[in-house]
């Protein structure tokens, strides 16, 4: 939200008394007070439509474990290193299997055959 401090807005309220002066500054109040007013309406009105937009799903989401501050890279580095992986289960060698075709050797300066299909 908006990081205004007591002070700032004591001196912002003496600022707009001394510029808008004590005749106009009832006025501006009120209609400051209007905007705020209609500002949340607004709001409160988008969040309703959000609502039945989305449906009685939605509704029971916990907002804020979604919130991207929450998530410090070195904590969920650290429990990553600290975490212990089950041991994976031991690999058993599989049997080689014989060729479907026999290898059949060339002769000294035979050439190789050629598949036109192939390429």
């Amino acid at each position: 939200m908006i990081d205004i401090s007591v002070e700032k807005v004591v001196l912002l309220l003496i600022i707009a008394a001394l510029v808008l002066g004590p005749t106009k500054l009832p006025e501006y109040a009120r209609k400051l007070g209007r905007l705020i007013r209609e500002l949340r309406r607004m709001a409160s009105g988008a969040q309703e439509k959000i609502r039945q937009e989305l449906g009685p799903e939605f509704e029971d989401i916990d907002w804020r474990k979604m919130d991207p501050r929450q998530y410090d890279p070195r904590r969920i580095i650290r429990e990553a290193l600290l975490e212990e992986d089950p041991l994976p289960e031991p690999v058993t060698p599989v049997q080689a299997q014989p060729p479907a075709r026999p290898v059949v050797r060339l002769a000294a300066g035979q050439q190789a055959p050629f598949d036109d299909e192939s390429t």
